[in-house]
This record gives structure tokens, C-alpha cells and sequence, in this order.
């Protein structure tokens, strides 16, 4: 069977629940998810671009006004099925995917940011994931401006991650950031404590390090809405790109 007609049977969980302090002034109504890009929820368009690869079964971790985000899907409807696992107090990213744990059914399961977007051939990124037969695997892009923002990530030979240094800078030619977008084996789920706060890259990644954690280098666009300034810049992005499609 190809890796193609698996897509539609893998969980892809997409964290949801923040609540995007730097951004409230401009997005004071909604999670910070659900900022408008010109008419529509950005993530509404991030859900409907990895739809688009054939993914089905989406568990969305909310939290904060996640009511909004319940209230929005149950009104549209669409092809993809969506469930929901909410948290009463935030759990950090990693400690969101433990709480989601019973919903997950698959192995491997697709992880992503609900606050950005990168271009990622996703059908590749499976079967790269494959391949390599490894535990976890994470699409890191090339570095860009605001980089101190994100978390900086070095590759040794193999594809391997080497070392993660979260929001530290880097001058590096060579280095890459974390895009938000990752596949983890279940057995990861155990490295995770139940009920407590837990970061991927403060605690989680750390652990992960030289044990089958794959980097998948993307040269596609990366756009993340946590700032005013680049919120704005999203806008104009997805408003040149949809031209492009007309």
C-alpha cells in the first residue's frame, strides 16, 4: 500500500490552545489560531492545506477560548473529522499532546503548530519518516529574519538532530529552525508526564536527541502569526498567494 493511501488513516494533532498575549491587541476576540487572514481562520487554512495531502482525523488541543474554535468547525462542516481534547489549565506543548492521548489512534501521528504555516511536501515528510525508520522526526526550514524567535536546529551527517537551542542565537550558515511541524511514534507519548505542564523544547527534545530524531529540511515558506508585525506580513503573504491561484 502506498504511503499515499496511508495518509488518510494518520491522527494529526494540532496545538491550538494558546493565547497569543503579544498579538492581542490587533486579536483581542479569538484564539490567536483563529486571527482572520483575509476572511478566513488561519487555522482553517492550515487544516485545509493538509487535508489537501489526504489527512482526515485532526484532534485539536485547545484552551484558551477554545469554545470559538468548537463552535466554528461544528457550524462549517467539511470532509475532515475533527475531535477536540481540551485543556482547564495549560499543559505546555508537549504536555497538550499527552492530554490528547486517548483520542490519538494512530502510529505514527502528525504534530503541528496551529499559529504557523510551512510549505511541506507532507507526503514526503511520511514517507521520509518512514525510511528512516525513525521514532521522531521534525521539518526544520531555513533560517529567516526574526530568528532569535525560534529554536535553532543543527543536523549532523545523517539527518540526525544534533542539538536544539530554543530561541538562542545563531549565526551559523548552516543551521535551521524548528518549522512547528513533527511525526512521533506512540512510544514517545511515554516519555511525557500526565497532568503537568511539559515543553517539546525545553523538556521533551532534549531527551530525544540522538535517539532516531530526524531532521526533514524544507526550503518552502514559513510564516508564523505570534507578533503583530507578523501577522500583518501573513496577510499580505496568503493574499499574494491566492492571487496566484486565480
Amino acid at each position: 500500500m502506498s504511503i499515499a493511501c496511508t495518509l488518510k488513516d494518520l491522527d494529526v494533532v494540532v496545538l491550538c490552545g494558546g493565547m497569543g498575549k503579544r498579538l492581542q491587541k490587533m486579536v483581542y476576540d479569538r484564539p490567536k489560531c483563529m486571527a482572520d487572514i483575509n476572511g478566513k481562520p488561519f487555522l482553517d487554512i492550515l487544516i485545509n492545506y493538509v487535508a489537501a495531502f489526504g489527512f482526515r482525523r485532526f484532534i485539536l488541543c485547545i484552551g484558551y477560548m477554545g469554545d470559538l474554535i468548537k463552535q466554528y468547525f461544528h457550524d462549517k462542516g467539511d470532509i475532515a473529522d475533527i475531535l477536540f481534547s481540551e485543556e482547564r489549565e495549560p499543559l505546555g506543548t508537549a504536555g497538550a499532546i499527552k492530554k490528547a492521548a486517548p483520542l490519538i489512534k494512530s502510529s505514527p501521528f502528525l504534530v503541528m503548530n496551529g499559529d504557523s504555516f510551512c510549505e511541506t511536501d507532507l507526503l514526503e515528510f511520511v514517507d521520509f519518516h518512514k525510511k528512516k525508520d525513525s521514532a521522531s522526526s521534525m521539518v526544520v526550514a531555513k533560517k529567516i529574519k526574526h530568528t532569535d524567535d525560534y529554536g535553532f536546529v543543527r543536523l549532523d551527517d545523517q539527518g540526525l538532530i544534533a542539538s536544539f537551542n530554543e530561541k538562542k542565537r545563531d549565526d551559523s550558515e548552516n543551521g535551521y529552525i524548528n518549522s512547528g511541524i513533527y511525526i512521533f511514534e506512540k512510544d514517545v507519548l511515554s516519555k511525557i508526564p500526565s497532568g503537568m505542564k511539559f515543553s517539546f523544547e525545553h523538556d521533551l527534545f532534549p531527551a530525544l536527541i540522538k535517539q532516531k530524531f530526524y531532521g526533514y529540511k524544507t526550503d518552502g515558506i514559513f510564516i508564523d502569526i505570534g507578533t503583530a508585525e507578523r501577522y500583518i506580513e501573513a496577510k499580505k503573504i496568503f493574499n499574494l498567494r491566492q492571487k496566484a491561484l486565480l
